[in-house]
């Protein structure tokens, strides 16, 4: 499926453009890997090493594309293609099913970015159109069947902002938006926050089959045992299986860690935690499947990420 490569050079907002719209367009990781393995079965080198089950789809996108940049001598016809193929996608069924449009939203605006800079590659295109052809129907079985760091640099800075800023209210509406971003970026199905009968829920989100209600509080002090009391009630009036995480920045007071040291239907979370997951020291979701493990082993709600770093 290889031709010649062109003596024009892909434009790098145009390989920037394919990370972004690599990591959108399907919402499950499985479907990327079906997608990649289908689309570069006749270069499996491309995929060496990379993690497509587990690791987040930015990371696979990125890696992905940095090989196809500094290979575009070899690469340049795959490139091309997954390009245009991408340009030409108008539906995302997976993320046409989820409640939250603006992850459909980000994913059409992404493959719209991707075809206006793929327009001013056309003379390269052409040389290439009999791989673009074969790519298509490698794209429709898979569909069948950039990186993290710089996300979390990104995330980390927004994180400081929020510090600095002296408007609690507007704070809290945007550690909310910030919790649901950092979220997202390890594929955890977050969703905004709601409202049902007599309560407001800051949100939630489905990992490791389980489904968790957030409660996020960035107070100046710590969180109290009442406030853990109101939470805990929360969960217990949600499904069999619901689980809970409540973030507090500031920490909780010692006699609401005293409280649920031995029994508790929900984990939690601090500042620091969110610290070193911006450092990339743990990723979060390692951390939520630890302090999931800490909770039913031990029925203590509070295991910090520092633990990690000793075990």
């Amino acid at each position: 499926m290889t031709g010649p490569a062109s003596s024009k050079k892909i434009s790098p907002l145009a390989y920037d453009a394919l990370a972004d719209s690599l990591s959108l367009i399907f919402w499950y990781k499985k479907s990327l890997a079906r997608f990649l393995r289908a689309a570069l079965r006749e270069y499996p080198e491309l995929l060496a090493g990379l993690d497509l089950e587990n690791a987040p789809k930015r990371d696979t996108a990125d890696v992905l594309v940095s090989r196809l940049m500094q290979g575009e001598h070899k690469y340049q016809s795959i490139s091309i293609g997954l390009m245009l193929e991408i340009s030409s996608m108008e539906r995302f069924r997976e993320l046409e099913r989820l409640d939250d449009a603006s992850w459909l939203e980000r994913a059409q605006q992404a493959v719209a970015d991707l075809s206006d800079l793929t327009a001013q590659h056309r003379e390269i295109a052409a040389e290439h159109a009999r791989f673009a052809q074969e790519l298509a129907s490698a794209i429709e079985e898979a569909e069948k069947g950039r990186a993290t760091s710089k996300a979390l640099d990104e995330l980390k800075q927004q994180f400081l902002v929020l510090h600095s800023d002296a408007n609690p209210q507007a704070r809290g509406r945007k550690f909310e938006g910030f919790l649901n971003d950092l979220f997202w970026l390890f594929d955890l199905n977050p969703r905004a926050a709601y409202s049902l009968e007599l309560e407001q829920i800051d949100g939630s989100f489905s990992f490791d089959t389980d489904d968790y209600v957030l409660e996020a509080k960035w107070l100046k002090g710590v969180v109290s045992r009442e406030q853990l009391d109101v939470f805990e009630k929360k969960i217990t009036r949600k499904g069999k299986n619901a689980l809970g995480l409540y973030v507090s920045i500031n920490g909780y007071s010692s006699d609401a860690l005293k409280q649920y040291e031995s029994a508790s239907s929900f984990i939690t979370m601090e500042g620091s935690d969110i610290f070193m997951i911006l450092d990339g020291r743990v990723r979060l979701d390692d951390l939520l499947l630890r302090k999931k493990r800490y909770v039913n082993e031990t029925g203590d709600c509070y295991f910090p990420a520092t633990r990690m770093l000793g075990e």
